[in-house]
């Protein structure tokens, strides 16, 4: 089961699945597309139609996020102040992208 309290997120925008993949491909340029149920961060699963855009800029991944019943939402996750999986990694050789499950 895929845990997204566990890291501190902040919520960029509330829509439809379909209006928060375009939210992401209109404000963000390094996106990567993903599949249904692939593993964005630990425990963190992708729920929607592929391709799933997941946007990564500086310390952050912004990736859509459907909880269900509450809905869809596009998430900023700082991956230095997450987890400390993360704090133990990011003085590794490879740096935050090394982090990301699909990178």
């Amino acid at each position: 089961m895929s845990c997204i309290e566990k890291y501190d997120y902040e919520i960029l925008f509330k829509g439809s699945f379909k209006k928060c993949s375009d939210y992401i491909k209109k404000n963000f340029k390094n996106i990567r597309y993903l599949k249904a149920g692939e593993e964005v961060l630990k425990g963190v699963l992708l729920i929607g139609k592929p391709p799933i855009p997941v946007a990564y800029e500086e310390d952050f991944v912004i990736f859509p996020y459907t909880k269900p019943c509450h809905g869809t939402f596009v998430l900023k996750v700082p991956l230095s102040e997450s987890s400390s999986e993360k704090k133990d990694n990011k003085d590794k050789k490879g740096g935050f992208l090394s982090i990301l499950k699909f990178w």
